[in-house]
């Protein structure tokens, strides 16, 4: 992780980068669960999830975002506060030992409300090994103006 300031008018359009992978594990699926309460089934009880539609237990929708969007914080912009995340979508189920990449691509900019300031949006996709988008999400940044 390092510093690097991005103003608002650094930001192009379309411009993409990519994370590394993260395996998913058992252990992901409890500590998750422990931090949020969410011990449903679904995600923690194998024998009763082989009598559901997926066979399996199924990762929380909330911890895959939370690791596919921690697997972007490789830079810290100074510039840059986020604003939160709209139009989030879990699209396909993750389980156990799949291993998610995030993939962030620029697709918006406007003029801020507060002068000085612009709004960035960032597109995120999750995918997993097989290149299959299992969530996706708008990140909003209000990111600073170069200074004149």
């Amino acid at each position: 992780m390092y510093f690097k300031s991005t103003f608002f008018e650094d930001y192009t359009l379309g411009d993409k980068r990519v994370t590394l992978g993260r395996t998913l594990t058992e252990t992901d699926f409890v500590v998750h669960a422990g931090h949020t309460g969410d011990f449903f089934p679904h995600h923690l009880d194998a024998e009763w999830c082989k009598t559901q539609p997926f066979g399996q237990r199924i990762a929380h929708g909330t911890m895959v975002f939370s690791i596919g969007i921690g697997l972007t914080a490789s830079e810290i912009n100074p510039e840059a506060f986020s604003k939160g995340y709209d139009r989030l979508r879990f699209i396909k189920p993750v389980f156990i030992g799949n291993t998610i990449r995030s993939e962030v691509t620029i697709s918006e900019k406007t003029a801020g409300k507060k002068p000085g300031y612009g709004q960035v949006t960032e597109h995120v996709e999750i995918f997993n090994e097989h290149n299959e988008v299992v969530l996706a999400c708008d990140h909003l940044l209000v990111v600073k103006l170069r200074p004149a």
